[in-house]
Order: structure tokens, then C-alpha cells, then sequence
């Protein structure tokens, strides 16, 4: 079930920052800006975390408010997907993590598989475009797009890195835990399915 708590919190957020970016009138600016403490306040009362951690995650952007960007790879070899064990929680995800600024989300993927994986690969097609809140178990205050894409396998060498604690090659049947904010056996599911067919048609929302 969703914590009505946090979609509030997200949707008064959202409506804040707006106001604060389109708004002329100094009176409405500063309704604004209480909306946007009372968001914060919300989130500080569910889950205990610091009031300036918060304001920095949640409410400290300016502009029209965007969904954040999440992309991940889909590199399958002899019925075997690649996955890679996250440091921040010691469970598997696909490899991905936030697109860069300036970078397509095949410059990103390639980046972010050599980064995680120590794997070269070639992006081949899109799989799918997730609304995360809709997908996966997660409580973070903003929205998330999450986009699967497949990918050619080059060559592969894990190597230690700041991100990640191992990467490996597992059998549907047979997945490690999963980092369910990150990625759920649904999703690789999916990734299986898009590997049956020369012609996929990319899944949305």
C-alpha cells in the first residue's frame, strides 16, 4: 500500500516550488514558502530524518519541478543476466544509476555498466519506461523515471569501485536478493521477455 503521507508531502512540494518560480507577488511567495516548510515538516515527522538533510534532497531546487532520471541495463548472456551488488544496502540491481547532465541515456548506460560492472557494452534497444512509485518499493520524496535498456555485451572485468561490491551473471530462477528500490524480479522478468523477440515494443508507466 502507498504512504498517502509521502504522495501529499511530494504533491505539496511540487506545487511550492512551482509557485516560487512563476509567482510575482511577494504575499504569494511567501504562502509558497510556507507550503513548501510544511512539506518538509511532513517528511521530518515520518521519518526522523534532520530538517536540513531534507531540505536538501527535497526542497532546495528551483524551476518547474521534473521527475529525476534512473537508467539501467539489461545485458543477458546464455539465459543469464547481469546484475551488481550495491554497496549502500549489500543487495543486487541491475546496473544504472542516475543519467548525468549532457549525456543520452545510451552515453549514460555505458557509463554507469563500465562504472558498476566493469562491462563494455552496446546499447541495443529500449525496454521500458517506468514510473518507479508505480513499480518499485521505494520512499524517496520526488518522482523517478526509470528506463530499462538492452544491451550488447563487449567484454566484462568487475573491478572494485565506490559503488558497488561484486557483479555476476544469474539465472531468473535462481536471483539473488534484489535492491527492490533499484530493481524488482518483475523488471528483469521484463528484460527476459524483451530478449525473446527481435521486435519488442517498449512498456511505458
Amino acid at each position: 500500500m502507498k504512504n498517502n503521507w509521502l504522495q501529499w508531502a511530494k504533491e505539496l512540494q511540487s506545487i511550492a516550488q512551482a509557485g516560487l518560480t512563476f509567482s510575482t507577488s511577494d504575499y504569494d511567495r511567501d504562502r509558497y514558502q510556507k507550503i513548501r516548510a510544511l512539506s518538509v515538516e511532513i517528511l521530518h515527522e515520518y521519518t526522523n530524518i534532520d530538517h536540513s538533510r531534507i531540505i536538501d534532497l527535497f526542497a532546495s531546487e528551483t524551476g518547474y519541478q521534473t521527475p529525476k532520471v534512473d537508467v539501467r541495463a539489461s545485458v543477458i548472456i546464455d539465459n543469464k543476466i547481469l546484475l551488481v551488488r550495491e554497496k549502500v544496502d549489500g543487495k543486487w540491481s541491475l546496473p544504472g544509476g542516475w543519467a548525468d547532465v549532457n549525456t543520452s541515456p545510451s552515453e549514460s548506460i555505458i557509463k554507469e555498466c563500465r562504472e558498476e560492472a566493469g562491462a563494455n557494452v552496446s546499447p541495443k534497444r529500449l525496454i521500458a519506461l517506468h514510473m518507479a512509485d508505480r513499480h518499485n518499493v521505494t520512499e524517496l520524496p520526488y518522482t523517478i523515471y526509470k528506463i530499462f535498456i538492452e544491451c550488447d555485451l563487449i567484454d566484462y572485468a568487475f573491478t572494485e569501485n565506490t559503488e558497488t561490491l561484486d557483479a555476476g551473471f544469474f539465472d531468473p530462477a535462481k536471483l539473488p536478493p534484489l535492491s527492490t528500490g533499484r530493481t524488482t524480479a518483475e523488471q528483469i522478468n521484463l528484460c527476459f521477455e524483451a530478449k525473446k523477440h527481435d521486435k519488442f515494443e517498449p512498456v511505458f508507466d
